[in-house]
C-alpha cells in the first residue's frame, strides 16, 4: 500500500518531480516532464505498477522499514533519509533531481553513518503508467530500460549484479551512488554522471534562489519551504506552472473525485506567480508572461482556462483501468475534462498578475498590456452570460458571484493601467462597466435578509470563493457585507476543526458541482478566512487559524490539496501550489515584519543560479 500523501517528499528538478516516501520508495515518477507517462506509478497502484525502493534490507514476510528521520537540507530540495538500526548502525539516503542538466536524473546516494549496514536497491520501471513492466537489458556494463517516452539508464557504483537490483553492505564513512537517467529512444548514450558535483551544483542553485525571497518575519521557514515547492512546480523549459505533480489523489478516500492537475490552469499560474512576486521573485513572473503570450495570445476568442505545459490545447479525459487508485480511489485519470469549460474568473487572476508584476518592477512589455486589454475587450462580450466557476463546477452553469468579481477585477486593473499611461482603451465606456459589474453583485449576489453573499444569483448557498472580495478590493474589509459573508462562511462552512469547505456537497442545496460523494476541507479557502480575520480586526483569532494549518504539514513542511476532518489526513494531489500559495500571501500580508530591503539579489538570473558555486 502507498503511504499517507502528506508522508511523502517531493523531489524536481523544475521540469518534472518524484515522491518519495518514508521507506525510501520512489512511488511516482514522470518523465520526462510533469504530464509524461510515469515510469513509477506505485502510488495509485501496487509495486507492480512501478517503483524504486533504497534502504535497509528486509525478509520477504516484512514491511521495508521506514525511516528515523527525514529532512530537506536547508533551503533546498534536496532530501535526506537516515535509519536508526539497533545493533547494526546508521545510514543515509541523499536523493536529489539535478537542476539545469539539459536531461531529467534521479541521484540517489547511500553513506554508512555509524556501523555496517545490509542495504538493498529494488527498481521496477513500467510502461505507459505502470500498464506493463520495462523489460531490462545490458548496454556497454549498464543497464537499460526502454519506457513509453525514451529510455532510463541506470548506474550504480554498488557492487551488486546488473538489473532492477540486489542487496549491499555499507560501512561507516563508506558510500555508495545510484543515478538514474532519462533519455529520448534517439539519443546518444549519456555519460554516467558525476553524483557529488551533481548535488552540490543543484545545493548551490536552491540555496542561492532561497536567498532571493524578501520576507522577513516570524514564519520564515515555512514560507521558504513554500516558495520552493511553488518553483518547483514550474516547468524551467516553458515557464508554465503546473497545479500540482500528481494525478488522481482523491479528494475523498474512495470516491471518485480524482483529477488531473498535471497542467497549467491561467488561475492557478496566475496565483504561483503573485505569490512569488510577493517574495521579490521577478525571473518567474518574466517567464510565465512569455508563456502567456506564447499560448494564449494570438488566439483570445478561444481561450482555454487551461493548458498543457507548452500550450497543449487537447487535453482529452481518459481513465486509465488497470490502475485501481491510491487505496483503492477510482478511477484513475489522465487529462482533464475541464480544460473546455468558460470560467469568467481567470481573466481577472491573468490581468490581477499582469498587473501585481508590473507594481513590482517587471520591465513593461507592449504585447503584455495589449493582451490585458484584449482580455478586457473580451469580457465586454461574455460578462453577463454564466460560467463554470472558480471551483469548475460540472453541473448547470451559474452566475457565480465570485466570476463576477473577478470580472470587476480584471476591468479595474486595466483602468488603472491606463489612468498611470501605461496602457491604452477606452477609459470611460469600462469604467461605466466596471460600475455596472459592481452594481448588479451587489444587487444580484447579496442577500440582505441574512447579511451576506451568495455563491450565485438567486441561490441561498455559500461558497468559499466570496473570501475574496476584500482581499481583491472590490469592497473594503470594514463593509457590513463584507464583515456578514466572513462570519457566515466560519458559520456554515467549517469543518468542526475550524477549516473551511469550499460549498455545500452534500444536504438539501448541494449538488451544484454536479458530482457524487463529498470532500475534504479546502486548505487555500482556510487560509483565506485567516486573511479575512485579520482584515477585519480578529488578528489573534486568525494566527491562531494559520497555526493550524500550519500545525498540519508533515515533518517536511508540505501541503495536498484538502484535509479530511474525518480522518484527520490530508487528501487531494500533492504537493499542491494552491495550500501554499495560501500560506505565503497570508504570512506576507499579515505575518510579516516590516524593514527597508535593499535587494539586488533578486534580479539574478536563472543563467546566473546554474552556475552559482557549489557551498563549502
Amino acid at each position: 500500500m502507498p503511504h499517507l500523501i502528506e508522508d511523502y517528499a517531493l523531489i524536481g528538478d523544475t521540469r518534472t518531480g518524484a515522491l518519495v516516501g518514508p521507506d525510501g520508495t520512489t512511488d511516482w515518477l514522470c518523465l520526462p516532464d510533469f504530464d509524461s507517462s510515469a515510469v513509477f506509478a506505485g502510488l495509485l497502484g501496487t509495486e507492480q505498477h512501478g517503483f524504486w525502493r533504497i534502504g535497509p534490507a528486509h525478509t520477504e514476510d516484512t514491511l521495508p522499514p521506514v525511516a528515523s528521520s527525514r529532512r530537506y537540507r536547508p533551503r533546498s530540495l534536496i532530501l535526506e533519509t537516515e535509519w536508526h538500526l539497533p545493533g547494526h548502525g546508521t545510514v543515509r539516503v541523499t536523493d536529489v533531481m539535478p537542476t539545469g542538466e539539459g536531461t531529467p536524473r534521479l541521484i540517489r546516494i547511500v553513506e554508512g553513518i555509524t556501523g555496517r549496514v545490509r542495504m538493498r536497491s529494488e527498481l521496477h520501471a513500467t510502461v505507459n503508467y505502470g500498464q506493463h513492466t520495462a523489460t531490462s537489458s545490458e548496454r556497454d556494463g549498464r543497464t537499460v530500460f526502454p519506457v513509453s517516452t525514451g529510455v532510463l539508464w541506470l548506474d550504480t557504483s554498488a557492487d551488486i549484479p546488473l538489473g532492477a537490483g540486489g542487496d549491499f553492505t555499507i560501512g561507516e564513512g563508506e558510500s555508495v551512488t545510484f543515478a538514474l537517467t532519462w533519455q529520448p529512444g534517439t539519443a546518444v548514450t549519456p555519460q554516467p554522471p558525476d553524483a557529488r558535483d551533481a548535488l552540490l551544483r543543484t545545493q548551490a542553485y536552491w540555496h542561492k534562489w532561497a536567498a532571493r525571497s524578501t520576507y522577513r518575519g516570524p514564519y520564515a521557514e515555512a514560507v521558504t519551504r513554500s516558495a520552493i515547492t511553488l518553483k518547483a512546480l514550474i516547468h524551467a523549459p516553458t515557464g508554465a506552472a503546473v497545479a500540482a505533480p500528481t494525478t488522481s489523489l482523491p479528494e475523498e478516500i474512495g470516491g471518485i473525485r480524482n483529477w488531473d492537475y498535471r497542467y497549467t490552469w491561467l488561475r492557478d499560474a496566475a496565483m504561483t506567480i503573485t505569490a512569488l512576486l510577493s517574495l521579490g521573485y521577478l525571473d518567474e513572473a518574466r517567464a510565465w508572461r512569455a508563456w502567456l503570450l506564447r499560448v494564449i495570445a494570438q488566439d483570445l476568442q478561444h481561450l482555454q482556462i487551461m493548458y498543457g505545459i507548452r500550450g497543449e490545447r487537447d487535453l482529452s479525459e481518459t481513465e486509465l483501468d488497470w490502475l485501481p487508485g491510491y487505496e483503492k480511489s477510482g478511477p484513475v485519470r489522465i487529462g482533464n475534462g475541464a480544460a473546455t469549460q468558460l470560467q469568467l474568473d481567470v481573466y481577472g487572476e491573468v490581468i490581477d498578475a499582469l498587473y501585481q508584476a508590473h507594481l513590482a518592477g517587471l520591465e513593461p512589455d507592449p504585447d503584455a498590456t495589449r493582451l490585458m486589454v484584449g482580455l478586457v475587450t473580451q469580457l465586454e462580450r461574455l460578462w453577463s452570460g454564466p460560467d463554470a466557476g472558480i471551483w469548475e463546477v460540472r453541473g448547470p452553469a451559474r452566475h457565480f458571484v465570485h466570476s463576477k468579481v473577478m470580472v470587476w477585477v480584471a476591468v479595474d486593473r486595466t483602468i488603472k493601467l491606463i489612468e498611470s499611461g501605461d496602457a491604452d482603451g477606452p477609459l470611460e465606456r469600462w469604467r461605466e462597466l466596471r460600475d455596472t459589474i459592481y452594481r448588479e453583485v451587489c444587487e444580484k449576489g447579496y442577500d440582505p435578509v441574512r447579511n451576506t453573499f451568495t455563491q450565485s444569483y438567486g441561490s441561498t448557498e455559500l461558497d468559499a470563493s466570496l473570501l475574496l472580495i476584500p482581499q481583491m478590493g472590490f469592497l473594503p474589509p470594514d463593509d457590513k457585507r463584507v464583515i456578514g459573508t466572513i462570519e457566515a462562511i466560519q458559520r456554515e462552512l467549517s469543518t468542526p476543526d475550524g477549516f473551511i469547505e469550499r460549498y455545500p456537497t452534500k444536504g438539501e442545496d448541494a449538488g451544484v458541482d454536479g458530482l457524487p460523494g463529498d470532500e475534504g476541507a479546502f486548505l487555500l479557502c482556510t487560509f483565506w478566512m485567516a486573511d479575512d480575520l485579520a482584515m477585519i480586526g480578529r488578528e489573534d483569532e486568525a494566527r491562531q487559524l494559520f497555526d493550524k494549518l500550519l500545525a498540519l504539514r508533515g515533518e517536511l513542511g508540505l501541503l495536498a490539496e484538502e484535509w479530511d476532518p474525518r480522518l484527520r489526513r490530508q487528501v487531494g494531489n500533492y504537493p499542491q501550489a494552491f495550500s501554499h500559495i495560501g500560506l505565503i500571501l497570508v504570512a506576507v500580508r499579515r505575518f510579516s515584519t516590516p524593514e527597508p530591503l535593499s535587494l539586488p539579489a533578486q534580479r539574478s538570473t536563472e543563467a546566473d543560479l546554474s552556475a552559482a558555486p557549489a557551498p563549502q
